[in-house]
């Protein structure tokens, strides 16, 4: 990791009381994470409203 980025690292660290980079870099990912799942929801969204959603009927056609 470049020396400026860990240094924004650490003060995060500090500045938001994680016990260590590692809890930063942990709760970082699972930020990341989320907002993944958050953007896939939306496509879901867009898709849908488009009329190119699928209906499920069953959990048989999910296959």
């Amino acid at each position: 990791m470049p020396p400026k980025l860990f240094s924004k690292v650490e003060a995060a660290v500090k500045e938001h009381n994680y016990s260590s980079v590692s809890e930063f870099i942990r709760d970082a990912i699972r930020a990341w994470d989320e907002e993944q799942l958050y953007q896939s929801v939306l496509r879901s969204e867009r898709e849908i409203a488009l009329g190119k959603g699928k209906r499920l009927h069953s959990l048989k056609d999910l296959m």
